[in-house]
């Protein structure tokens, strides 16, 4: 008996058990979709993120001060002196706080930016019309405002905002700009937000103490040298680390100051995102082999259903590797189909779970393909011990069995 004949009697047995079929099949299935489905919105995810984060650019450096004594402050201009580290291309610094927008009879609670005119292209801000703030806009303080999309739906519905005026805190502001809707991400969404010119926002929010600054340098290679120079001057400011922890355990105070590398942030990230989605793979890989015990066990049922059969073929001249052969060939039928009918499911549970997330579906060829091999495995390991049983059987006491 050649291999194609095999095919052929492996799948009448299986038509003719439809519901034993499919039940052995239903591990497979599960461990198949269970591994795409994982793995897939592992890799979704992953996407998305370094989506986000490279919007950023991997040459963004953010430094927070996250001291909480009062004379630990940073002025505007001790930031801005940063800008004459070499490598440093934009020094952007941010101060915030809630306020309370009104126009006519509208008003909504949004969170209002201090900053200057170098935050747009740090933060990867563009705008739907009018134009973001300008250097003479923070060198005397106007009064101006660029409000989020959102701010901009709640405030004047479907009008135009350019040239009128709202007010924060009562204090009006003049806008003179809207940004695109870029949604929500990581580092917080600008369509909520309204920014103003530092200077100005100093004196609304009565604070001068600028607690987050973004330093953009020229290149990627830029990176550490620039984090090394700001480390340096920021430890000279609020002192080295031993009196800093000193400090903290006497006021129970946190560390005075942060500086994040994105491109760190972003490769601590894909590691830990990477061994997640290894691991949830190997989890969901638990139910194919829990399959592969369903398939022996079957067809070593379906060896002693069969047993007077094996009998009659050996009998009429059938070899012990023909028999190995055909039985082996029904097990790895059975798991190739439901391999198949989990990758059916896998990859269409992925498409849609991606596109109501909102995210990339993460499907790639290399994970079909491991599903695809690994169920096969499966077929070929767990049904060689009831086809080696099969093709051990002596005919005549075959022949004997009821």
């Amino acid at each position: 008996m050649n291999v194609l004949q095999s095919m052929k009697m492996a799948w009448k047995q299986l038509k003719a058990s439809k519901l034993r079929s499919f039940l052995t099949m239903l591990g497979i299935i599960i461990g198949v979709a269970s591994v795409i489905l994982l793995v897939s919105l592992g890799n979704g995810v992953t996407e998305e993120v370094d989506e986000q984060m490279g919007d950023l650019g991997s040459n963004l450096i953010t430094v927070v001060n996250s001291s909480v004594n009062p004379n630990d402050k940073y002025t505007y201009d001790e930031v801005m002196k940063y800008q004459n580290i070499d490598g440093v291309k934009s020094v952007s610094p941010e101060l915030s706080g809630q306020v309370n927008a009104t126009f006519d009879y509208k008003n909504s609670s949004n969170k209002v930016i201090g900053t200057n005119d170098q935050y747009k292209a740090a933060r990867s801000l563009e705008m739907s019309e009018g134009r973001f703030l300008l250097p003479i806009d923070t060198e005397y303080g106007q009064k101006v405002a660029v409000i989020g999309s959102t701010v901009a739906s709640d405030l004047f519905g479907f009008g135009n905002p350019i040239g009128e005026t709202i007010r924060l805190n009562g204090m009006p502001y003049k806008v003179v700009g809207v940004l695109k809707e870029k949604g929500a991400s990581m580092m917080g969404s600008s369509d909520d937000q309204i920014f103003i010119p530092i200077s100005s926002a100093q004196r609304l929010l009565k604070d001068t103490n600028v607690r987050t600054i973004y330093v953009e340098t020229k290149s990627a290679e830029d990176v550490d040298f620039v984090v090394n120079t700001l480390e340096s001057r920021l430890a000279i400011k609020f002192g080295d680390e031993k009196e800093q922890e000193k400090n903290a355990s006497s006021a129970q105070m946190g560390p005075s100051y942060q500086v994040i590398n994105q491109q760190e942030i972003l490769n601590a990230f894909n590691t830990i995102s990477s061994t997640l989605t290894t691991a949830l793979g190997a989890i969901a890989a638990i139910s194919l082999v829990v399959g592969g015990i369903g398939i022996m066990n079957i067809m070593l049922v379906s060896v002693s259903e069969r047993t007077r059969e094996i009998g009659i073929r050996k009998a009429l001249g059938a070899k012990k590797r023909a028999i190995l052969l055909q039985f082996l060939i029904e097990s790895i039928v059975i798991s190739v189909c439901g391999g198949i009918i989990g990758i059916i499911i896998g990859v269409s549970g992925a498409l849609i779970f991606g596109s109501v997330a909102g995210i990339s579906s993460g499907i790639t060829a290399g994970t079909i393909i491991f599903s695809f091999v690994f169920s096969l495995c499966i077929g070929v390991i767990f049904g060689i011990a009831p086809a080696n049983k099969a093709s051990k059987l002596r005919p005549i006491d075959a022949l004997r069995s009821e």
